[in-house]
């Protein structure tokens, strides 16, 4: 009789085993799934309900439209269809809004939907980068976690350039996890150039703070990478190459394009890009005294905007709603998950990933939490990745230890510290959901109380962080969702439900904190303000915001300047029509690029913003006056704010160009009221 040899059940045939449970359809696809919906999820919270807030900024609006008209435009990023000056920002993001509106037509909808895309772009990436040094499910953590931080919700859903640089620092992350993970050295000088393209283009979408994660880049390769030392070392002499191809060509460009051919380069004292570079939108930006918007006077706009420099800034009252939810988190899981991964080898791709996602948030962090120059709370949308990133990789750092002291140890503290955070910001607002900050609190306390009890009760564990999850992140989700369900308008928008912002001001501004007579005379309408905390002096003289219904195609106005005749939100039809009838090359000049906005998307006609956003020396009273000659410009519009202003802040420095121009046009013209606005009309100018 023969015997019969008992095989293992792995390599019988199918027909021949009973199916278990990894044979199911669902099972093998569940991962495919989670991130079906994870998408799905994303994209409905980012495009829900979208054209509520009308054109958003109306600074960058005008810009797109303007793109949409003139392809010199487009390429400049000109705030008018003329191009008499730029906005102060590289044009990236307002390339891809600009082909939008061509494709679509210009609307709040083409304008907004790049933004939103891009959002659940960023998501994916993020993904995709944790999955691959992890696995699925720690993916899915990162990708969620991103989604859910309120910042990210508000410039996803808004026109700045913060959408686009999001996605581009992040897919430049992505590339560096891609070449860390082969040992040909081709391969991953390849995957390095790419992220070095990465950077180039997030460069030319808001200069130096796209450059914020590049030490992170840098630092994560040479740690971790497969190949020799000075394989490495060239590696990343050939990824700054693609840097400076991918950010270069474009100033260079501008460089040798001739000046009387192009637009005013906005921000810039000299009309050059370079002096963006290295003033307003660079170390202007980090120490402050650059004048103008870079810096204002002093640092105080670093101060004004966002709350006093130090460790607890991030944390404040407007930075910490839009960012902090999940720092404290985040920081444990990068401790403990690097203290996890110890021993591992140097090119440990967990580990790596650690030091790319940990360097990059603390870097940015700390200067953000420094820097004296301008800052805005939206800005903190920069750490949004790298929060995810941490979090989806030491959460899995420290699962694959969940049966050590350490790992439990860790997965409870995130949890803990997530909850207790999140009840402290929550209870700042009381009047919004009084009693979720409990939920979740009780929820990050009895799942860390779960873990550290399970051992080695795989399920438990499991159950444990699926609610320890929901609960960290419930805080900042809720946030989230109520920021997507605002309108949001100005320069400086905030997030979470109404009244979450509780110090005032512009943005989280202290009142009385802007410096005296930085406003221009006259601009700011009593009592209004527009939904960011910008006042309503940011709108044309006698403006206020309109009252559109979302989504009503007939009238975009909502968050942006009406042109309008009194304080009762009247649309002021009549200068609308004034500037409409005009043939000029400009139908109107007006004080500072914010006020010129305004009229463009109400009217449909180049505006002509003297003094650009940040009291630009442009135009001199000279050139002015010789495109008042020739009969550029048709109509002076008198008032205004967003840059028409002298540098340092001071609006009443008859040394300015813009209170030049002014008192030259009073002196030759004669005023005429136009529904409530004060005009000239320039075209009676006989020389």
């Amino acid at each position: 009789m023969t015997a019969q040899i008992d095989r293992p059940a792995a390599i019988l045939p199918s027909h021949a085993r009973q199916p278990s449970r990894q044979d199911s359809w669902w099972y093998r696809r569940r991962h495919l799934l989670g991130l079906l919906v994870l998408l799905a999820a994303t994209a409905t919270l980012y495009l829900w309900n979208l054209t509520a807030s009308g054109y958003a900024n109306t600074f960058y609006a005008a810009a797109v439209q303007a793109g949409s008209k003139d392809w010199t435009a487009w390429f400049f990023g000109s705030l008018d269809s003329e191009n008499f000056i730029t906005v102060d920002k590289p044009p990236a993001s307002l390339w891809v809004m600009g082909l939008s509106a061509r494709l679509f037509g210009f609307s709040s909808f083409s304008l907004l939907l790049p933004q939103a895309l891009m959002g659940v772009a960023a998501v994916a990436t993020v993904y995709a980068a944790v999955k691959r040094v992890a696995n699925p499910t720690a993916g899915l953590l990162a990708g969620f976690t991103l989604a859910s931080v309120p910042a990210a919700a508000l410039m996803f859903d808004f026109d700045n350039p913060d959408a686009l640089l999001v996605l581009l620092m992040t897919l430049g992350g992505y590339f560096v996890v891609r070449s860390l993970q082969t040992s040909a050295g081709r391969r991953a000088a390849m995957w390095l150039a790419f992220a070095g393209v990465a950077l180039g283009f997030a460069f030319l979408t808001k200069m130096l703070q796209g450059l914020l994660v590049l030490p992170a880049f840098g630092l994560t390769y040479l740690v971790a990478g497969q190949a020799q030392l000075r394989a490495r070392l060239l590696h990343l002499v050939g990824a700054f190459a693609a840097l400076l191809a991918a950010a270069g060509w474009w100033v260079v460009t501008v460089q040798l394009w001739p000046e009387s051919a192009r637009p005013y380069i906005g921000g810039s004292t000299d009309n050059t890009v370079m002096d963006l570079v290295l003033g307003y939108n660079g170390l202007g930006r980090i120490f402050g005294n650059s004048g103008g918007g870079g810096g204002m006077n002093s640092g105080a706009a670093g101060s004004s905007f966002g709350g006093s420099t130090g460790l607890d800034r991030l944390f404040g009252s407007e930075m910490g709603i839009q960012i902090s939810w999940l720092i404290p988190a985040a920081l444990a899981a990068l401790v403990f998950g690097l203290i996890a991964r110890g021993r591992a080898p140097r090119t440990d791709l967990l580990r790596a990933s650690l030091i790319l996602w940990g360097s990059w948030f603390l870097v940015t962090a700390l200067i953000f939490s420094y820097m004296s120059g301008t800052i805005h709370p939206y800005y903190t949308v920069a750490l949004a990745p790298a929060l995810a990133g941490m979090i989806g990789t030491g959460g899995h750092a420290l699962w694959l230890r969940r049966e050590s002291i350490w790992g439990r140890a860790g997965m409870a503290t995130m949890m803990i510290t997530a909850g207790a955070w999140s009840w402290v910001l929550l209870n700042r607002n009381t009047d919004w959901l009084p009693a979720l900050k409990w939920i979740l609190l009780v929820g990050t306390v009895l799942a860390a109380v779960m873990i550290l009890a399970a051992g080695r009760y795989k399920k438990l564990t499991a159950a444990a962080l699926i609610l320890g999850a929901v609960a960290g992140l419930g805080g900042g989700a809720s946030y989230a969702i109520a920021t997507t369900t605002n309108a949001h308008s100005g320069s400086i928008p905030t997030a979470g439900p109404t009244g979450a912002v509780t110090d005032g001001g512009m943005g989280g501004m202290p009142t009385g904190a802007m410096p005296t007579g930085a406003m221009p005379t006259g601009a700011m309408p009593t009592g209004e303000t527009s939904d960011g905390g910008m006042p309503a002096g940011a709108l044309p003289a006698g403006a206020v915001s309109g009252d559109a219904v979302p989504g009503d195609a007939a009238d975009m106005t909502r968050g942006m300047p009406s042109m309008g005749g009194g304080m009762g939100g009247e649309t002021n039809e009549e200068l609308t029509a004034l500037l409409e009838s005009t043939t000029a090359k400009w139908s109107a000049a007006v004080n500072g690029s914010q006020s010129a906005a305004g009229y463009e998307l109400a009217s449909d006609t180049a505006v002509m913003a003297i003094g650009g956003w940040s009291g630009d020396p442009a135009p001199s009273l000279d050139e002015f006056i010789e495109y008042v000659s020739n009969h550029e410009v048709a109509y002076y519009v008198s008032g205004g704010m967003g840059g028409g202003m002298a540098r340092g802040g001071v609006s009443d420095d008859s040394t300015s160009t813009s209170s030049q121009i002014q008192a030259w046009v009073e002196a030759n013209f004669t005023a005429s009221t136009v529904g409530g606005a004060t005009v000239y009309d320039l075209s009676t100018y006989t020389g």
